[in-house]
């Protein structure tokens, strides 16, 4: 008989974008609990209460795709390799086309889908080397369009179909996900319009489960992949 196929109980070392707060934080917290290894990348230093040695935090802005591409490559290097790469960093400019200032417009795009790409395009070499994961955070908004959206819906429509693409590239060589998750408790609503906020009885995911989401597909045994997983409320208003 043959003995099932194992797979690690440890995600391994994972470089983790927008980590300092929110889902990315999540994420770093529920990697270093698994026995896990984080690599922490934000525009602010990532201050992780998880025990432990870390890694000094990856400082740079992913609106500056080179930028961002010379500090991966360099935090790898020092780590001595790379098991997965989760892109949860995310910025948001809401407000009709017309209205919102074309530079916030702008740095939507840059940081959402150019610093995703970035990313991923300088963690590949060691990825390659490991057979590792990418997990690539979409949004319901890449699915489903709203108005006084239209950047974030750019954005996030466009890592999902990066990710699609990327996956057939990839297939066989390094694993690909896409997480698509709805709206979650962070403070990513923080100090926008009340109308641009959930309702105040709107049901919002805790990062924390959809954490967990990103930590299963992590650790899949080898040759199975999630490609792509939707984590929501049950009464999530953008999906499906």
């Amino acid at each position: 008989m043959n003995s099932p196929p194992t797979h690690p109980t440890s995600p391994g070392t994972v470089l983790i974008t927008g980590a300092a707060s929110g889902l990315g934080r999540a994420i770093a917290t529920a990697i270093t609990k698994a026995g896990g290894r984080p690599l922490t990348l934000d525009r602010l230093p990532v201050d992780l209460d998880v025990g432990g040695a870390l890694d000094p935090p990856i400082v740079c802005d992913l609106a500056e795709p080179r930028s961002a591409e010379a500090h991966v490559a360099l935090a790898v290097e020092r780590a001595g390799g790379l098991n997965a790469v989760v892109t949860a960093a995310g910025i948001d400019a809401c407000g009709e086309l017309g209205k919102v200032p074309g530079e916030d417009w702008d740095r939507v795009i840059a940081v959402n889908l150019l610093g995703t790409a970035a990313v991923i395009r300088a963690a590949l070499p060691a990825l390659r080397a490991t057979h590792g994961r990418i997990v690539t955070i979409a949004s319901t908004l890449g699915l489903r369009a709203l108005p006084a959206a239209t950047a974030y819906c750019a954005s996030k429509f466009g890592v999902i179909g990066f990710s699609r693409a990327l996956a057939s590239e990839l297939a066989g060589q390094i694993g690909v996900t896409t997480l698509i998750p709805g709206g979650m408790r962070t403070a990513f609503f923080d100090g926008r319009p009340e109308q641009f906020k959930p309702a105040k009885d709107a049901q919002l995911t805790d990062p924390a489960e959809v954490a967990d989401a990103v930590l299963y597909a992590l650790t899949r045994p080898p040759g199975v992949e999630l490609r792509e997983l939707v984590v929501c409320p049950s009464t999530e208003p953008s999906w499906p």
